[in-house]
């Protein structure tokens, strides 16, 4: 007989929807979230995170049909453990069938699925995924209803939408989402259109939450948090019950513990689960590091100089012969606020 996985056990320290629901009242503030970042968001990074006072963690975004139907697919998009948790699995998806594929597959390993409904890239919205399905309110909340049916609260979904034009429209489409069983909305405040460079649009989230209060559904916000400062302005501007950063935490993993630059540590951290898991191409991790170390302000020929070594071994030698570099077990390891540098 085959075995049909099911869903791990949803617990108060592990549900997400019970994480968002509550932290106000257990932290005095709302969930913190580590957004989905293409490529970026692999179970090293996640962890590191998590060393920072982050709540909640998302994977990059896996296409559906791909993860479905490709062993290697799966194998190369979806690293996890036990203690890779609360994490929030998102998914790139234009019909119902991969979806609930999907879910089926991932369901045993994660603790929510998210809809990605912001991704402006012109591919993907040519394939009907990301923000496409804003426009096709039909479809998303078939998604969501289909899910929902068949797992309730034992998996939780969210979707993840950007704004339209007119405001009233998402509105419309959040409480459609609301009425189909969504768990939790998150809301980037910028257009289909909308450059990165362009501020975020907390008037339009402000809006949008007073508008579906009734519902009882949970509101993430997303956009422009890059210190402790833009969370709490965000939070207190718009009412949600959530902040996801994601290009914040790319340079800052230790951006919710309220470190305004990378610290040392994080560093540390980082290399430390890097090679814990060993799942990490080097030009990703080495892409990391320079976002960290960039945050920081190490200079710029420094970073040229990182970017010049090409393979793991030449990496963690170019950084124990210009830092100080602790390794895990070293009393001082991943404590240090402040680069050691040992050339001038």
């Amino acid at each position: 007989m085959i075995e049909v996985p099911v869903p791990k056990e949803l617990t108060k320290e592990n549900d997400p929807l019970h994480i968002i629901k509550t932290r106000a009242q257990t932290h005095g503030r709302p969930a913190t979230i580590a957004g989905p970042m293409v490529r970026y968001s692999k179970l090293p990074f996640r962890q590191t995170c998590r060393q920072y006072d982050t709540d909640i963690v998302y994977t990059p975004m896996i296409l559906a049909r791909e993860f479905v139907r490709n062993q290697q697919a799966r194998i190369a998009d979806l690293t996890t453990n036990k203690n890779d948790t609360p994490l929030i699995v998102q998914v790139g998806v234009n019909n119902v069938g991969d979806l609930m594929k999907f879910a089926e597959m991932v369901a045993p390993f994660c603790d929510g699925i998210g809809i990605n409904c912001g991704c402006p890239i012109r591919e993907q919205i040519r394939e009907g995924i990301g923000c496409a399905l804003i426009y096709n309110p039909d479809l998303l909340c078939e998604m969501v209803k289909s899910v929902k049916s068949k797992y309730g609260a034992k998996l939780r979904l969210e979707t993840k939408i950007r704004i339209h034009d007119d405001w009233d429209v998402t509105v419309n489409l959040c409480r459609r989402l609301c009425d189909s069983g969504v768990d939790w909305i998150t809301i980037h405040g910028r257009t289909r259109t909308t450059r990165s460079s362009q501020p975020v649009n907390l008037e339009a989230i402000k809006y949008i939450v007073d508008k579906i209060k009734d519902k009882n559904v949970p509101v993430v916000a997303n956009g422009d948090c890059f210190t402790m400062k833009d969370f709490k302005h965000i939070s207190d501007y718009t009412g949600v019950q959530g902040v996801m950063a994601v290009r914040g935490v790319l340079a800052n993993p230790a951006l919710f513990a309220g470190h305004d630059k990378c610290p040392w540590g994080c560093v540390e951290w980082f290399w430390y689960w890097t090679t814990e898991y060993n799942t990490l191409p080097f030009a990703l991790t080495q892409h990391h590091l320079y976002c960290m170390l960039e945050n920081m302000g190490i200079r710029r020929k420094l970073l040229k100089e990182m970017m010049l070594q090409r393979s793991y071994p030449e990496l963690l030698d170019w950084f124990d012969t210009n830092f100080v570099m602790h390794r895990h077990g070293d009393k001082e390891f991943g404590t240090t606020i402040d680069p050691q540098l040992k050339t001038n």
